[in-house]
């Protein structure tokens, strides 16, 4: 579906298709312990959360130079565009690379290559978010932040994600402290596999202005209130959602009862390469598993906008909002 449309919730290490993950292979040196592409996406089934983190991890190994991260980005991009994505704000793991022994900048300026020209080769324009992994320590995201002080040119926030249950939000205030204090952006994953006291927490706490996923706000009436009051945005990912188990079949998922309810949500693809769809593929599976209306489509493609970090560039955000609402529906 190419109503235009903001990307705000996109790993991009996620985006790795088993095609470019063999050819990465290929160009490194790096055994893949899959025979061909075929057998690599047989793997994509998983269990869980945790399940699926454990094959992502190991993937990045074919990630190895600048040439590799402009690769990857590049062909998001291209994706991207041909499913209506307009804008995007890109999330990328530095401690899983660095862990590797590749340094922040191979991977920075390896994205900013393809991102730079993203805008008059693809229509999208672009930003970058840093997120810290949870199930590292908070030293470690400081450290992290610390390594990033020479490309924070091209990083417009933070984030935090990987394995939800048992690392709460709260643990990591220092380092969004620090990032507040340089004029980053916050953002964090809380409630998808966590409770709502993890949302709360990423918003009392880390001082977030945006939440991803929040599929869990709804078991909390009082925090479902202030997510509307405050008009927080959350970043929803609807078929990795279903993937990953947080909600059972996509015929079952709260998208309508948190529109219903006033949220400011937004559909994105998480890791589309894992999961089975991009944006464009999110949108249309809603449509057709939730029975939502054109309005309510149009609804979510506004939303992405408003939410979007585009405060520098308020004309820009207006020029976006107005193809929306110019967008005719098949």
């Amino acid at each position: 579906m190419s109503i235009p449309k903001a990307e705000l919730h996109l790993h991009i290490e996620g985006t790795l298709e088993p095609e470019l993950a063999f050819e990465l292979a290929a160009r490194n040196g790096v055994a893949l312990p899959y025979a061909d592409t075929g057998e690599l996406r047989a793997a994509y089934l998983f269990e869980d959360l945790q399940s699926f983190l454990d094959l992502y991890y190991g993937l990045m190994a074919v990630l190895r130079t600048e040439e590799d991260f402009e690769d990857l980005a590049e062909a998001y991009l291209a994706r991207a565009a041909a499913q209506g994505v307009r804008h995007a704000e890109i999330f990328f793991d530095p401690q899983a690379h660095l862990a590797r022994g590749v340094g922040i900048g191979t991977v920075v300026e390896g994205l900013g290559r393809a991102l730079d020209r993203s805008e008059s080769a693809h229509g999208i324009s672009t930003g970058l978010i840093m997120c810290f992994l949870r199930d590292e320590s908070a030293e470690s995201a400081m450290s992290t932040l610390e390594a990033a002080r020479p490309y924070l040119d091209r990083i417009v926030g933070v984030g935090l994600d990987s394995a939800e249950v048992g690392n709460p939000p709260a643990g990591f205030r220092e380092v969004y402290e620090a990032a507040a204090a340089l004029g980053l952006r916050r953002v964090a994953h809380a409630g998808e596999e966590g409770p709502p006291e993890y949302i709360t927490e990423a918003l009392d706490v880390l001082g977030v202005e945006r939440v991803d996923h929040g599929l869990r706000c709804m078991e909390d009436p009082e925090l479902v209130a202030r997510l509307v009051r405050d008009r927080v945005p959350l970043t929803l990912c609807p078929l990795s959602n279903v993937r990953l188990r947080a909600v059972d079949a996509l015929e079952e998922h709260p998208l309508p009862a948190m529109l219903d309810a006033g949220l400011l949500c937004t559909v994105n693809s998480d890791d589309p390469a894992y999961f089975g769809g991009y944006a464009g593929d999110n949108f249309r599976a809603v449509r057709q598993a939730l029975g939502l209306s054109p309005e309510r489509l149009r609804d979510l493609a506004r939303n992405s906008f408003v939410a979007s970090f585009l405060e520098h560039d308020e004309e820009r955000r207006a020029r976006y909002i107005a193809e929306v609402e110019a967008y005719e529906f098949e």
